[in-house]
């Protein structure tokens, strides 16, 4: 029988799949090991599907942080507004510990834990620490990373960092025990495309194209999964019949994790939870990464996959249908260096990520006493604001 003490953690995430999904699998894993959890989040989060669906959702007020004066003081209220009603909920639930996982709502939930005393975590998912998570590294108990190297991090924070990698899925995971598909040199070639829970419209222009550049042997051995934006699907689909390339195209893939695992070569970009997969479940890539993002931060995601051996990166503005053929030439007509390339792949996935990060935040929780549990209503599943407004 287990000694372990029953806890109440709360954990903080703004309302993408980036900073959801992690939060998520932590939450599944304290839930496991016998602990009461709650999530504090905002209207998008609230509405993830299939996500927290045994936990109590309270949504808070966040601020978006500006250059502006008037969306700046607009934005500090708000924040104070859910830091004042975060007190509230802790007041009840007595947390053990806030972790905070990013985006605009962890803000104010890292405040009131502070100004109250309790424990409290970041995780970090990208190798470039984001806006929130860098506000509060140098002020929490513990910093919680994906990568070895995480650029943006403040000096005060140093010594607080503690490498977990990112939680994936149980379904990705699996594949980990999986043999890498085998590849024939006349054997059919299956090739994903993905460009993240939305799709990627440059993926869409170019892959078909650089595929029907690619020597009749090669093309004809090819089977193609691609992830579309509804807008382009149709014109993707035209461009695959026209090159006589069998395509199996979809604006939302269920059954990625299955996908995943016949795949010989993923072309991505390289967003947290997709290098997170990629390594878990040991899989070669071809990155692309989103020239948009925060801080480039996706270039830096993909270093380490890459120096590994694991990927091959193209940065968007040098992605056009001759280089990435160029490139699938290389990939697709050396079936050993494909098998070496996964194997690099897995060799810096972090598998044990969930239990990692569940064991640090068990820890900084660890105030040697026991938590007694709240009323029953209090955890309650609650997908509405914690309050009206600040309190009195």
């Amino acid at each position: 029988m287990s000694t372990r003490p029953t806890r109440h953690f709360v954990l903080a995430a703004g309302g993408t799949g980036g900073h959801m999904i992690p939060a998520h699998a932590l939450a599944h894993e304290l839930m496991s090991r016998g602990h009461h959890v709650a999530l504090i989040t905002d209207e998008r989060g609230s509405r993830i599907p299939g996500l927290f669906d045994r936990v109590p959702v309270h949504v808070l007020p966040a601020g978006r942080m500006s250059k502006n004066p008037i969306k700046a003081f607009k934005a500090f209220r708000a924040i104070m507004t859910g830091r004042a009603m975060a007190m509230r909920l802790y007041e009840t639930v007595e947390p053990s510990a806030v972790i905070g996982f990013g985006g605009y709502p962890a803000l104010p939930a890292l405040l009131a834990a502070r100004k109250m005393s309790i424990a409290t975590a970041i995780h970090e998912q990208n190798a470039v620490l984001g806006r929130v998570n860098r506000l509060m590294a140098g002020k929490v108990d513990a910093v919680a990373t994906a990568y070895e190297q995480v650029d943006r991090l403040p000096s005060r924070a140093q010594d607080k960092v503690e490498l977990v990698g990112n939680p994936v899925r149980e379904e990705v995971l699996a594949l980990r025990a999986e043999p890498y598909p085998l590849l024939s040199d006349d054997g059919i070639f299956r090739l994903l495309v993905t460009g993240g829970s939305q799709g990627a419209s440059v993926l869409g222009e170019v892959v078909p194209e650089a595929l029907s550049l690619l020597p009749e042997h090669f093309r004809r051995r090819l089977q193609v999964t691609q992830q579309c934006r509804e807008e382009d699907i149709e014109d993707v689909r035209a461009r695959y019949a026209k090159a006589e390339i069998p395509a199996d195209l979809a604006t939302y893939m269920e059954d990625l994790p299955a996908r995943l695992a016949w795949s010989h070569l993923v072309i991505a970009r390289a967003g947290a939870s997709t290098i997170a997969e990629l390594t878990a479940a040991g899989r070669p890539a071809i990155l692309v990464p989103l020239p948009s993002a925060t801080d480039d931060h996706q270039t830096a995601n993909a270093r380490e996959m890459a120096k590994s051996g694991g990927a091959r990166v193209i940065p968007q503005s040098r992605f056009t249908p001759v280089e990435l053929g160029k490139q699938m030439q290389k990939l697709g007509l050396a079936p050993a260096a494909l098998a070496n390339a996964a194997g690099r792949a897995a060799s810096v996935g972090h598998p044990l990520a969930t239990q990692k990060l569940a064991d640090l935040v068990e820890r900084i929780g660890d105030d040697g006493s026991e938590v007694i549990p709240v009323q029953q209503d209090v955890r309650a599943k609650i997908r509405r604001p914690i309050g009206d407004g600040v309190p009195a």
